[in-house]
């Protein structure tokens, strides 16, 4: 035993980069009452790991990217951050959300480069790194372009590098490629895996496609339907990186994969409708 303790401390384990102790999240009701969105949540996601959560609508899983953003404080349970308690506002993370946050009077460049302007960085050097930022996600050519004129893959691309910039440790993405067509969120989550193997953060992916979260991810993760949504699956994705999407949904290892993990979502799916037209 000592030794073995020896060697723990020679050898420290890292911490999570992500860490939800048994999250519990309330809120209170106009018409009284307490409506419960998540309970008993436990989850940890390591540094660098890809991580997608999955679940019916309405089920919580925007709630728990609120709650490690630092957004939302957990009625039961704490958020850790590397280890450290989460006091407030996750400033080691970057969040990606579904609808676009650009600026519309501001072009691409401009609207990529302010994170850091308002972090005290020369606008000249924002700048300077805001257009190899585009660069790196194919809009080198659309820097003095207004939202208006992008197509909705273009707005997302500039998303993607308005987040990345700051050099976040942790990446949030609720739904991010929700909006698209079929074909560019294809194109948009292999940049997403292209940009994520250059630089392994800790992503915290939230989807309603299990395509696609068995596509992107190292692990998969199903919450139940609410009320008093919960975990109740995780699984290991045991395919090949690097990946292509339209490449790697053909693998026969894919299809055995998503029938195991749809067996057990699947009665959520039904739940979680059921509950929507009942409402």
């Amino acid at each position: 035993m000592a030794a073995s303790a020896t060697s723990a401390q020679k050898h420290p384990v890292a911490a999570a980069a992500v860490t939800l102790w048994d999250v519990s999240v309330a809120f209170r009701l106009a018409a009284g009452g307490i409506f419960t969105a998540v309970e008993g949540a436990t989850l940890n996601v390591a540094d660098g790991e890809f991580v997608a959560i999955v679940g019916p609508t309405g089920c919580g899983k925007s709630t728990l990217l609120n709650v490690t953003a630092g957004l939302l404080e957990p009625a039961a349970g704490r958020a850790e951050i590397f280890g450290a308690p989460l006091p407030g506002l996750n400033r080691q993370a970057g969040y990606l959300f579904q609808a676009d946050s650009l600026f519309p009077w501001k072009t691409a460049l401009e609207n990529v480069a302010i994170g850091l302007e308002t972090a005290g960085v020369a606008q000249s050097e924002a700048r300077a790194r805001a257009r190899e930022w585009l660069k790196r996600v194919g809009l080198g050519a659309f820097a003095d372009r207004y939202p208006h004129m992008l197509s909705g893959g273009q707005r997302k691309r500039v998303g993607l590098a308005q987040v990345l910039i700051r050099d976040p440790k942790i990446l949030l993405m609720d739904e991010p490629f929700g909006p698209l067509d079929a074909q560019t969120r294809q194109i948009m989550g292999n940049l997403l895996l292209d940009l994520w193997h250059a630089d392994r953060k800790a992503v915290l992916f939230v989807t309603h496609d299990l395509e696609e979260a068995i596509a992107l991810s190292d692990r998969v993760v199903i919450m139940s339907a609410g009320p008093a949504s919960r975990i109740i699956g995780d699984w290991t994705v045991k395919l090949s990186r690097p990946r292509d999407i339209s490449e790697i949904k053909m693998d026969p290892a894919f299809h055995a994969l998503h029938r195991e993990i749809w067996q057990s979502l699947k009665a959520e799916v039904i739940k979680g409708y059921a509950q929507t037209e009942g409402a």
